[in-house]
């Protein structure tokens, strides 16, 4: 898209430059003759009018004796064809020419032009169109002769990030703790005999802050950091993604001790053997030279190479290997500890009322990452502004959570009673079963307002961070998915497409305890299920690991699984109908309902009319599960 956009960009240039040729030709080269036509000229000789004439590069000029039409004594024609002249007025030039009317003519001999001005005109256009051409690439690519040099991003002394400012990642700060120290003094490091990484893979979700780390190791280190994305060594040329590697590398040695970080490295470094190119393809290619520059020949001395990838799994092996890639480090998503401490850094610059209690927003947004945490305060911001507030408060803080987790209130949107009741029902299912099962997470708020896709959403929040989860929870879990659609089914005697995208996390979690984590008692301690995503360069010639047979057997107990988890749920609401319709009308009245009020009702006690906050209370915790 981007050469084709400098080629149009071109060809509109050399269009401008003929248009305006033309229009140059016409106003300084006009020939503003007046001629007479052919007829007028034999008229002349056979009335014995012309005293003499001349022939001149195809224009032929008559002086006549008595003046043409009254006003002029001097008449020109252009002369298509001489011969047909001589034919035509011929035997009567000869004949005038003896009896002295005639008195003189002439024939000019053609000028002949040098050749170097015949060429003039071409020489100009070619030089013309490459000047435009050099210009186009000159501001388009940083000019011909840079078009092979990395466009690497220098970081400067404003935007120095220290390890002070990156939260929740301690282990992986005190891993790169060893860089820093290195780029100080390597001197310390060589007198005992040690090899520093040459290279640093960071590997984790997106938003879990791998370039703020490496931007951190740069700043601890006081040292020159060169940034660079994957996708810039890409182009369209084979070749130049090669000598911009070259370069980028030749730059870290000039102002040595350095860090190139390279962003996105599976860009080019994806696995090779793909079969989607020959080995002259261009992202292998620049893979090749980054291999040799990483462990080659040369001395890198003071030149470390960090890289962050989200997708390990695709990056080409010799990538990976000790001499290159020596040292990986995975930044995984932050617990409430390391949650509370982002949010205390994005919040420096923000304005929080007294009320506003970080450790609670924290313990409420398990699973968030660092990137998530920094767009939840940025939201809580505007939201607080929109509604004209001083400060951040709790309510506004709920309110971005709760964006941040289904998306923004459709209030606007028409909702007719029909499917207000199937909504009620549905979510009032999901609660009422979730309550009735030991090792699910307490429901703190219940609401039918639509938002993003959601018609409404059951919020549930762990008491705690867990790492581990269980056959039995996992199994509850399918259980109360199932609720909405077993809750439809009680109430109406039929069932509606609300519970699609439940019924498919059912049939995965299913499957999931299936065939990769072995739960089955049939199937037994087995995973027949690769965890990664398919990928062509790896996976194109790869066949299933197991036979038709195992392949329908599971499907069974997959079916087995939810329809158990079916028959569970539906025990569960016959015998608490009155409660699920309970609930059901009171969130058609107030359309929301807070952990406590649906406890007090679960409890038979008298329902609370206020609303309780999603964030209260320091029991209130760890993330939000949509439904």
């Amino acid at each position: 898209m981007k050469n084709r956009s400098r080629l149009l960009t071109v060809l509109l240039y050399i269009v401008v430059f003929a248009v305006a040729v033309v229009l140059i030709s016409e106003v300084f080269f006009r020939d503003d003759t007046a001629y007479v036509n052919y007829s007028t000229v034999c008229e002349q000789f056979r009335s014995e009018n012309v005293r003499s004439f001349e022939y001149d590069n195809g224009v032929l000029t008559l002086e006549l004796r008595k003046p043409y039409q009254n006003e002029t004594y001097s008449v020109s024609h252009k002369l298509a064809d001489l011969g047909l002249f001589y034919e035509d007025l011929g035997t009567l030039i000869a004949e005038q020419q003896e009896s002295g009317v005639l008195q003189s003519y002439n024939y000019v001999p053609m000028r002949q032009t040098p050749w170097y001005v015949r060429m003039l005109p071409e020489m100009l256009l070619s030089v013309i169109m490459i000047a435009l051409v050099y210009m186009v690439l000159m501001r388009n690519s940083g000019g011909m002769m840079k078009f092979g040099h990395a466009n690497a991003r220098v970081g400067s002394g404003r935007d120095k990030v220290m390890f002070s400012d990156v939260a929740g990642a301690d282990e992986e700060k005190a891993e790169l703790q060893e860089i820093v120290d290195f780029l100080r003094d390597p001197a310390k490091y060589r007198r005992i005999g040690a090899r520093i990484p040459k290279g640093v893979l960071l590997v984790g979700p997106p938003g879990t802050g791998k370039t703020l780390l490496a931007r951190a190791v740069a700043g601890e280190a006081n040292v020159q950091f060169l940034s660079i994305s994957g996708s810039d060594f890409v182009e369209l040329y084979v070749g130049i993604g090669a000598s911009r590697v070259r370069d980028l590398f030749e730059q870290a040695k000039r102002s040595a001790p350095a860090i190139i970080f390279i962003d996105e490295i599976d860009a080019v470094g994806r696995r090779r053997g793909a079969g989607m190119g020959g080995g002259h393809d261009e992202r292998e290619q620049t893979l090749n030279q980054l291999l040799v520059e990483m462990d080659g020949f040369g001395s890198n001395d003071g030149v470390i190479v960090m890289a962050a990838t989200n997708r390990r799994d695709i990056l080409d092996p010799a990538l990976l290997r000790p001499g290159r890639f020596d040292r990986q480090i995975y930044v995984n998503s932050p617990d409430v500890g390391g949650r509370e401490a982002i949010l205390r850094v994005h919040a420096r610059d923000k304005q929080l009322s007294d009320d506003v209690d970080l450790r609670t927003v924290a313990r409420a947004t398990a699973g968030f990452t660092g990137a998530d945490l920094e767009n939840l305060l940025n939201e809580a911001a505007l939201i607080s502004a929109r509604k004209n507030l001083p400060v951040i408060t709790m309510q506004t803080m709920e309110d971005a959570v709760l964006k941040v987790i289904a998306g923004p209130e459709k209030r606007s949107l028409v909702n007719i009673e029909r499917d207000r009741r199937i909504t009620a029902i549905h979510e009032a299912g999901h609660a009422v079963a979730a309550y009735f099962l030991p090792t699910q997470e307490p429901v703190h708020q219940i609401t039918i307002v639509p938002r993003g896709n959601a018609l409404g959403l059951t919020i549930s929040l762990p008491d705690q961070d867990t790492l581990h989860t269980t056959r039995n929870e996992m199994r509850d879990r399918i259980v109360v998915l199932l609720g909405g659609r077993v809750a439809e089914q009680l109430e109406f005697d039929d069932i509606s497409t609300g519970a699609s995208n439940d019924l498919q996390r059912a049939t995965k979690l299913a499957h999931d305890m299936i065939a990769k984590y072995g739960m089955n008692e049939r199937i037994g301690a087995v995973a027949y299920d690769d965890d990664s995503e398919i990928f062509v360069g790896r996976d194109y010639e790869r066949t299933r690991s197991y036979s038709e047979q195992t392949a329908a057997e599971i499907d069974a107990e997959v079916r087995k699984t939810v329809d158990q988890a079916y028959a569970h749920c539906t025990q569960i609401l016959t015998e608490h109908h009155e409660k699920l319709q309970e609930i059901a009308q009171w969130l058609l009245e107030h359309e929301t309902m807070s952990r406590s009020q649906f406890e007090a009702c679960m409890q038979a006690l008298p329902i609370p009319e206020k609303q309780e906050s999603l964030l209260a209370g320091e029991e209130k915790t760890d993330g939000a599960e949509e439904d």
